[in-house]
């Protein structure tokens, strides 16, 4: 099998971006999108020239966070997609494309979507792109990894099974020598012991916590109040660490 022409393009395409940051997941449910999102805003705040990329395609949910109605936005097409400027970041989603109706999709379509994706989106000069992923270690992350080759941002929740999962996680990225920004515990209100010593096993920088907010839910959506929540508070200490 020769070479996807499509892998060339997307190098082509990176190749003014001067940070990657892929944030991943061991399980759903642990806040990767929110993360990303609000990430890619405090970026932005700190006047880095940012893109968001959602390739979690078959449930892109990022624009809800940023409380977009999807149906009045589209890319611009010139020899490319150029993503819209959404809060001031560049933001690219197949949710343009599929309306937030359903994709039934296998994994081998996924890939080739991704690709696609990542082959057609114009990002110009960037500082950093933040690329939300689906939540695992699937064919649709590896290859994610693959094409784009870049730092990974793990968030995990102190419960035991994502940290089973983390674990796992970890040993792969490491085995495969990907360059790992850190961890961000997420919904802890204290420093788990247990991710701590796992980091300093794997030698992966412990970003910090971000404790269980329980209103968080009444922020999404509405953006001038969520980048003032306390949520994005904690992430933006994170954040700093990041930056360096």
């Amino acid at each position: 099998m020769g070479l996807d022409p499509r892998e060339l393009l997307i190098e082509e395409r990176l190749k003014d971006v001067n940070r990657v940051i892929t944030v991943v997941s061991p399980k759903g449910g642990v806040g990767k999108t929110l993360i990303s999102t609000a990430l890619a805003l405090i970026l932005f705040k700190h006047n880095f020239n940012t893109g968001l990329l959602d390739l979690d395609i078959t449930n892109p949910t990022a624009h809800l966070i940023l409380g977009i109605d999807i149906s009045k936005f589209s890319p611009k097409e010139e020899k490319g997609v150029i993503p819209p400027v959404i809060a001031g970041i560049r933001f690219m989603t197949i949710a343009y494309y599929s309306k937030d109706e359903a994709i039934p999709l296998r994994g081998h379509e996924i890939v080739d979507v991704i690709r696609e994706v990542l082959a057609i989106t114009i990002w110009g000069q960037l500082d950093y792109l933040i690329i939300d992923t689906p939540p695992g270690l699937s064919d649709e992350v590896l290859e994610i990894l693959r094409l784009a080759r870049p730092e990974v941002l793990i968030v995990t929740t102190p419960s035991p099974l994502s940290l089973k999962s983390c674990e796992r996680l970890m040993k792969l990225l490491k085995d495969s020598q990907v360059s790992i920004v850190g961890l961000i515990e997420n919904m802890s209100y204290d420093t788990n012991a247990k991710i701590v010593t796992l980091c300093s096993k794997y030698r992966v920088k412990y970003l910090g916590k971000i404790p269980y907010i329980r209103n968080l839910d009444n922020y999404i959506g509405r953006l001038e109040d969520f980048i003032k929540c306390e949520f994005v508070k904690y992430l933006e200490n994170i954040a700093k660490k990041i930056i360096l």
